[in-house]
């Protein structure tokens, strides 16, 4: 069968495959398009699975909601610059999409739910490695599922991604909530959430802290002292002890119960964290092959 550059464009509009890799696989099925598609996938996968050890520290988080239910996926890339290539950016909306109708729980599960074409993540995934030449992986998967207001919002960057969980009050506060948890990254939600070992730990640290003056004062005095100083870190480090990043004036506790409402969770990932990323000193490197 005669291989021609229309059926090329088709069989690489299909797949995202280079044209000369489409003219290839099409020659080798005698101009079977279908098999020339799950040939193209198969090589993919291949290709997938040599690159799966390179670092991925760049990427995006996509977002889906509907109604009082919402997800955030991170989808890593070993570059920025794929990161911001239109045809990843759509692979993460599409993953988003998916999750949330899915309902899957994790990552993991993520890999065999099937898009809208038919093909699944997993197969997409290494359709999108071959086509961007990067490792792509799709790291975490985290949902809010509790059908009250839901606050989404992910940083124009496509690098920080928030949910909030808010009962009562309503999506306008949701969303700044939402915003505030970007900005601020606070650990904890309430105050009743930090751990007592973490307040333990600053107890300690501030009783060391103290001149031996402040020491000696009564047992009541000191235990005021330090109570006021613990309950100020505390504020930093809880969502609810922070000042409202829209409203200064308030903290997020005293918003939140104005509205009426209360926050149930909240979700927050960003891109890459925890993930060592590869520092290359190409400078260095020149240098020390001039050396040689």
């Amino acid at each position: 069968m005669e291989i021609t550059a229309s059926l090329v464009k088709e069989l690489r509009e299909r797949t995202g495959a280079g044209m000369m890799e489409c003219k290839k696989a099409l020659s080798e099925t005698n101009g079977d398009i279908d098999a020339a598609a799950e040939a193209l996938r198969k090589s993919g996968a291949a290709k997938a699975d040599k690159k799966s050890d390179r670092v991925t520290a760049e990427g995006r988080i996509g977002v889906a909601v509907n109604g009082g239910k919402a997800v955030l996926v991170e989808v890593n890339s070993e570059t920025d610059f794929v990161a911001n290539d239109v045809n990843f950016k759509a692979f993460v909306d599409s993953v988003a999409a998916a999750a949330l109708a899915s309902g899957v729980d994790d990552a993991e599960a993520l890999k065999s739910v099937k898009l809208e074409d038919g093909a699944t993540i997993e197969e997409t995934r290494a359709t999108a490695i071959q086509k961007l030449g990067e490792n792509i992986q799709i790291r975490r998967l985290v949902k809010i599922d509790g059908n009250n207001n839901v606050g989404a919002y992910v940083h124009s960057n496509g690098k920080i991604g928030v949910l909030v969980d808010l009962v009562g009050g309503n999506a306008e506060l949701a969303n700044g909530l939402a915003m505030h948890v970007a900005a601020m990254n606070p650990p904890h939600n309430k105050a009743a959430d930090v751990p007592a070992e973490f307040v333990a730990k600053e107890k300690e640290i501030e009783l060391a802290k103290m001149s031996e003056k402040d020491k000696a004062k009564p047992a009541e005095i000191l235990e005021k002292i330090i109570s006021g100083k613990i309950n100020k870190i505390v504020s930093e480090v809880t969502l609810y002890g922070q000042n409202y990043v829209l409203d200064s004036d308030k903290t997020v506790e005293q918003a939140v119960k104005a509205a009426g409402g209360d926050v149930a969770s909240f979700q927050r990932l960003a891109v890459g964290e925890g993930i060592e990323k590869v520092v290359e000193d190409y400078a260095a490197e020149v240098a020390k092959a001039m050396q040689v």
